[in-house]
């Protein structure tokens, strides 16, 4: 397989989805013209808005969601993949889930991800997060056989945090993890770049993360700096705090040639409780 040229759109999604779907087919439309093969946008791309209430009216079953429809045509139109990051969709009991959705070249859904682990954090500037109390958690970890980039594996923003996860999909033969996000700028700031290349370098495999980036419409500042790091933890492309599109090249003959080196892969052991 030779390399292959993706794009990551890093977005400033407002609380309008009608607006918000506007600027992903456009930005879809620009990366076909780039020569991506495949696109990915961040956490959120249908709606960021932390008022409960308010996002909670605005939100649609997977069925009805217009910002997925739109997403939907502008990949078939273009002919190109695209991991639409994160839509908040009314899920079961009255909660939403944010759910990853890969469409393929002809705009069918080929594979859903619901995040796993939500985030409920009190941060030293005083900024409080609880993602539980409005989306319920999904359980299943998922890997798409067949992208552009080979075998994807999926997870969602402070599934960064959580390396079993990567582990998992790793062992599963995913080739590419995509890390969708909408980080705060004091986490960013200490931590994005740091997890995200040590990510790549413990399974030795691509992570693509597209990111949410700048001041939103609901308040919140989100860091940005949407990346791509390869198996041995090298930036190939790595964006600053503005939104915007960039692109980059995946070869995953780069995957053998780390995993050579070190093989960690084969290296890992089952490991008991630790002892008292």
């Amino acid at each position: 397989m030779s390399a292959v040229r993706v794009a990551l759109y890093q977005a400033q999604s407002g609380i309008d989805p009608a607006e918000n779907a506007k600027r992903l087919t456009e930005a879809v439309r620009s990366a076909a013209v780039g020569g991506a093969t495949m696109v990915f946008t961040p956490e959120m791309s249908g709606m960021l808005d932390r008022d409960r209430e308010r996002a909670l009216g605005k939100a649609r079953a997977e069925a009805d969601d217009e910002v997925l429809a739109a997403v939907r045509e502008a990949a078939s139109k273009a002919g190109v993949w695209v991991h639409l990051g994160s839509l908040a969709l009314k899920g079961d009991g009255g909660k939403l889930v944010n759910r990853g959705i890969v469409i393929d070249g002809s705009g069918n859904v080929r594979a859903r991800y619901d995040k796993i682990h939500l985030f409920d954090v009190d941060l030293p500037t005083g900024e409080s997060w609880r993602e539980s109390a409005m989306y319920q958690a999904g359980e299943i970890a998922v890997v798409v056989p067949g992208t552009p980039v080979g075998k994807l594996g999926l997870t969602i923003c402070y599934d960064l945090r959580f390396p079993a996860l990567f582990q998992r999909l790793s062992e599963a033969g995913a080739e590419v993890i995509s890390l969708p996000a909408a980080f705060t700028v004091p986490t960013g700031k200490a931590h994005w770049q740091e997890l995200l290349r040590a990510r790549a370098i413990e399974s030795e495999l691509f992570i693509i993360a597209a990111a949410q980036a700048g001041r939103h419409e609901d308040g919140r500042e989100t860091y940005g700096h949407s990346l791509v790091a390869d198996p041995w933890g090298e930036l190939i492309v790595e964006m600053g705090d503005e939104p915007g599109l960039a692109f980059a090249e995946i070869d995953l003959a780069r995957i053998a040639d780390v995993r050579a080196r070190i093989p960690v892969l084969a290296h890992r052991r089952e490991i008991g409780p630790a002892a008292n």
